[in-house]
């Protein structure tokens, strides 16, 4: 959806683009509810109006929610049947438990299963879950939630606010769950009746719906059951969680993969269509390619499918490859604790850093990696450059500016230089490193030590990794090099709150005790990204946001590399709606197939 479109529509579509942009704009930035009522807030789905004001509002409103829809499939198929999934890059499925997942291909699975007051729908904005309606007060600091009534869960428990109030206390204890920053805002959670339930913020959070209450993205008020979790106990209910959701865990192995079977008590009786889904996981690429393309699985979830085969797939015609743009990052981390590129305290001016040797060479690494050239090569031109977690999705938080500004860019002069004055001229004398990545990065990471061999006569070695262990090693703050990165991100929460503070979830949470930081660390960053979780004006957050974003490039939190796209692939006998194609996320609620 581009500029391009828009110019080949009719008149009377571009002046309905000229008015709706004209409208969503036309708020005062000082006013936390955007110039909105309680009547416009008002659940459980937002008018067209409201919703354009809001996205608006977040920074997030872009030509693609303003232009008309392309016609999707239609999702015609019969009710039942079984399909089987392959989850790619990952060996093992560790936990679907909300309060401990910490990747995109976990929570995939739990938004199957499990429920949360919202949901977010195909345009990224949230509609009622378990929550039928909801209302917000004037000053935007008491959010009201009507919980629908008869729901009851996979083990027959019926659904009321004691479980709200459950999950709640359970996710902002920093002890059972690594959400619980989520929660930050949120004083206290007041049942009101068996069915209303009050929050009360410390202050106004446009992205309160899409953030905290969602049940997938945010996880830290996707709702469990006490019941269960009593019973089972916390590591058997990562395994085999009971939840509200359209279909129920029946088998979950690791190494072995999870079944899935359709909830017959579901609160939607229109919904799921299938009887079974079987996910079965498959680490390395060409096993994942030779299932689907024999049948033997008939849609691929998990991570991000290996760039190399995405052609492939688009030249078979029992494919559907849909491609759309994916909202995350890609990172090469470097250990700021480990030789040749220690860094034990990032709290200095960037001149001043330069002069260090372990920083010296942690920026060389970074300057030496031609962007460009590694999506043209690994991705097959399908990504964007990367200087920092701020993705393009975030549209008006995005500095479209930084890939000419950041001390990382490309040069690869100016990195051997840096190399050089840090001992090592033309390479010489420098350690061989290892970079640990997984099957499915293979191909990606061999194409990193070319350019790094290349632009610096510095050799490293491959280390391959199944996807928990990699996760494992990364928390543990066991590496040289290690490559991962992020999806789903469409909030600046998602990429500075968890990832770029001393105590954001992913900073090396496991790291040894006498480890003062996981792999970055920097007070300025800190105080930024916190000032700009509670700040009402847009632009005054955008500043902030990109202020924090330049400096964790410019000081190299991490050599970020790319912005990926989002690839979903299904056989054709696959009916998945487009109502169902939320980025990051694989829904199967709606999906049929074709006898």
């Amino acid at each position: 959806m581009t500029e391009e479109r828009r110019e080949g529509l009719p008149e009377p579509e571009k002046e309905r683009i000229r008015k709706e942009l004209k409208w969503a704009y036309d708020f005062d930035p000082k006013d936390p509810l955007f110039g909105l009522s309680k009547a416009d807030l008002r659940g459980p789905k937002m008018s067209r109006r409201t919703v354009l004001r809001l996205l608006a509002a977040a920074g997030i409103l872009s030509m693609g929610h303003l232009l008309p829809k392309p016609m999707g499939r239609i999702a015609y198929g019969q009710v039942g049947g079984e399909l089987t999934a392959g989850w790619a890059g990952t060996g093992e499925i560790r936990t679907l438990d909300p309060a401990q997942i910490n990747q995109v291909l976990q929570f995939q699975i739990a938004s199957n299963v499990l429920s949360g007051l919202t949901h977010i729908n195909a345009d990224l904005i949230a509609e009622g879950d378990l929550a039928v309606d909801w209302t917000v007060s004037d000053d935007g600091t008491e959010w009201t939630f009507f919980l629908r009534e008869g729901v009851r869960f996979h083990n027959g428990d019926p659904f009321t606010a004691d479980d709200v109030i459950f999950t709640f206390n359970r996710s902002k204890d920093p002890n059972q769950s690594i959400h619980s920053r989520v929660l930050a805002q949120v004083e206290s959670v007041e049942k009101v009746d068996d069915y209303t339930v009050k929050f009360k913020l410390s202050a106004p959070q446009a992205s309160f719906l899409v953030k905290t209450t969602e049940r997938a993205s945010g996880r830290a008020l996707t709702i469990v059951n006490k019941r269960a979790l009593e019973e089972m106990g916390p590591e058997q209910y990562g395994l085999t969680p009971v939840g509200t959701g359209p279909f129920r865990v029946v088998f979950h192995q690791l190494g072995q993969g999870v079944v899935l079977e359709r909830f017959e008590d579901y609160f939607d009786p229109e919904r799921p269509k299938l009887d079974k889904v079987t996910i079965i996981p498959i680490p390395e690429p060409e096993p994942l390619a030779a299932a689907i393309e024999a049948g033997d699985i008939q849609l691929i979830g998990g991570n991000p499918v290996a760039p190399e085969l995405v052609d492939r797939f688009l030249a078979n015609p029992e494919l559907v490859v849909d491609i759309q743009p994916g909202p995350g990052f890609q990172a090469l981390w470097i250990n700021p604790h480990r030789e040749p590129f220690p860094v034990p305290d990032f709290n200095k001016p960037v001149e001043e850093l330069k002069k260090e040797r372990g920083f010296m060479v942690r920026l060389a690494i970074a300057k030496a990696i031609d962007r460009e050239d590694l999506i043209r090569r690994a991705l097959f031109g399908r990504g964007v450059p990367a200087f920092g977690t701020i993705n393009p999705a975030m549209r008006f938080f995005f500095d479209t500016a930084i890939n000419e500004t950041s001390e990382q860019r490309f040069d690869a002069e100016e990195a051997r230089r840096l190399l050089a004055e840090a001992g090592f001229p033309n390479g010489e004398g420098f350690p061989t490193l290892t970079l640990k990545t997984t099957p499915a990065g293979r191909r990606e990471a061999e194409i990193l030590v070319n350019i790094l061999k290349k632009n610096l006569n510095i050799d490293v070695e491959i280390e391959i990794r199944d996807f928990p262990v990699l996760i494992d090693e990364f928390d543990t703050m066991d590496f040289d090099l290690l490559r991962i990165g992020s999806g789903g991100d469409y909030d600046p929460d998602d990429g500075l709150v968890d990832w770029m503070q001393t105590t954001s979830k992913f900073n090396g949470p496991n790291r040894p005790s006498e480890l003062p930081f996981g792999y970055f660390s920097e007070r300025e960053v800190d105080d930024l990204i916190d000032r700009q979780r509670v700040e009402t004006d847009l632009n005054e957050r955008k500043a902030l946001v990109q202020r924090a974003n330049r400096i964790t490039s410019d000081k190299v939190a991490a050599a970020f590399l790319f912005h990926p796209v989002d690839v979903l692939v299904y056989r054709k006998e696959v009916n998945y709606p487009p109502e169902s194609r939320i980025p990051g996320l694989v829904d199967l609620d709606r999906v049929t197939l074709s006898p």
